[in-house]
């Protein structure tokens, strides 16, 4: 845990040289509920008292691929833990079975999908669109919402943004007159869409995100880069991962600038950096499909040992 006075004086740019499985990584990668100065804090407690429980689980099953996070994988297959099953994609598995409407039925979504979104994409450019989502759960200020606004406004591209009518802490996320008719005939603003869908569609170039685990997996598997605004949990570890690690991604500064938003959001979508990241990005889309497709991929393998050994064995 951080004592207090670490929290804004630099000291959380320092390099952890003593996690397994995660070279270089500083205490501001951690996740916030780890970086807390309450050792009473509600969820640190949940989650140690979650990975002490683990060790009695028959296997532990994580939505990834080997070859996206191997390191990591191999050293927590080293330590004294059940079984470590590394299965995803999920939505690539769940692409092998054959369409079944009570299965298609199944999501995960915590708002109503909007799928007119899907249409209005069809009438643009492939690589055109800036996707913008802030996930289910992360707020913002209303200031926070019109520097987003005015930088997107500003770089020129076009954009497809959800916002929830919680986004904004404590009020409507309301934009600005101005900023709506500016941009009108370049951007659709919608309050929730199906968003693998979106991510998977050929007219999206790229994807500014708060870094939530499955929006994460979902973009790779869609071959999208990213521009990432952690906001908390393990969103700061997901977006060290995608801008340090993978080469997917850049990050915009918490204390988010109209400009700075303009300059990646045009770097994302013209310019050579984005460039370099939609490569990466569909490389690492092209190794999530051969991890999730039998016979020898690596999620597909290890989803068999988990159905046989586990859920099969007699002992369990």
């Amino acid at each position: 845990m951080i004592a207090h006075g670490t929290i804004a004086n630099g000291y959380l740019n320092t390099v952890i040289d003593w996690i397994p499985g995660m070279k270089g990584i500083r205490l501001s990668d951690i996740p916030s509920f780890v970086r807390t100065t309450n050792p009473d804090d509600i969820v640190l407690n949940f989650i140690l008292a979650e990975t002490e429980r683990s060790k009695r689980a028959s296997a532990i099953i994580l939505n990834t691929y080997h070859e996206l996070e191997q390191e990591a994988l191999d050293a927590l297959t080293s330590l004294l833990l059940p079984p470590v099953y590394s299965i995803g994609h999920l939505q690539f598995q769940l692409n092998q079975i054959p369409e079944n409407d009570s299965i298609m039925r199944i999501g995960s979504n915590l708002w109503k999908e909007e799928t007119e979104c899907i249409d209005w994409l069809d009438t643009k450019e492939p690589n055109s669109v800036v996707y913008v989502n802030f996930g289910s759960i992360t707020v913002m200020t209303a200031n926070q919402l019109i520097e987003f606004a005015w930088g997107l406004a500003n770089s020129k591209q076009t954009f497809m943004w959800v916002i929830r009518p919680d986004l904004v802490v404590g009020d409507s996320a309301i934009l600005p007159p101005e900023f709506v008719t500016e941009t009108k005939e370049r951007s659709l603003l919608a309050s929730w869409c199906p968003q693998e869908q979106v991510l998977n569609h050929p007219a999206i170039g790229g994807f500014l995100t708060h870094s939530g685990w499955n929006s994460t997996l979902e973009s790779i598997c869609g071959g999208v880069p990213l521009i990432c605004w952690p906001f908390f949990a393990e969103q700061q570890t997901n977006c060290r991962y995608s801008c340090r690690e993978w080469g997917i991604g850049m990050e915009i500064d918490s204390n988010v600038k109209r400009e700075e938003v303009e300059v990646l959001v045009r770097d994302l979508m013209v310019g050579e950096k984005g460039q370099e990241m939609k490569l990466e990005a569909l490389e690492l889309k092209k190794k999530a499909i051969e991890a999730a497709t039998g016979p020898a991929g690596s999620s597909y393998v290890n989803l068999e040992k988990l159905i046989t050994h586990v859920l099969l064995s007699p002992t369990n």
